[in-house]
């Protein structure tokens, strides 16, 4: 009997809140905040590296992901022939060259 006192009491002067209006506006800003620091970078750098891969060619000084600095010997479809040493060429996927010098 206590407790319907109390819930009868709380409930009469003020209005019903409502978790959402109060909430809402936080979830948007969050919901920015993490498109502006973190998807749209992202998406820039992806299609930096994508317009890189794209106008790799021959004779181009590349490092790779491991760390390997050479030059495009050949290009073949996902793959690219990169001359190390002399007579030393190694195969290697496009997405692995992270650095290409002009």
């Amino acid at each position: 009997m206590n407790f319907f006192l109390i819930a009868q009491a709380n409930t009469q002067g003020t209005p019903p809140i409502s978790i959402f209006s109060g909430m809402l506006p936080m979830i948007i800003m969050i919901i920015a905040v993490f498109y502006f620091l973190v998807y749209r970078p992202q998406k820039k750098e992806q299609k930096k590296m994508k317009e890189m891969i794209d106008t790799m060619k021959k004779g181009n000084k590349v490092v790779t992901a491991g760390g390997i600095h050479g030059t495009i010997a050949g290009i073949k479809d996902n793959v690219v022939m990169v001359k190390v040493y002399e007579d030393v060429k190694l195969e290697i996927d496009k997405s692995h060259i992270t650095v290409i010098k002009k």
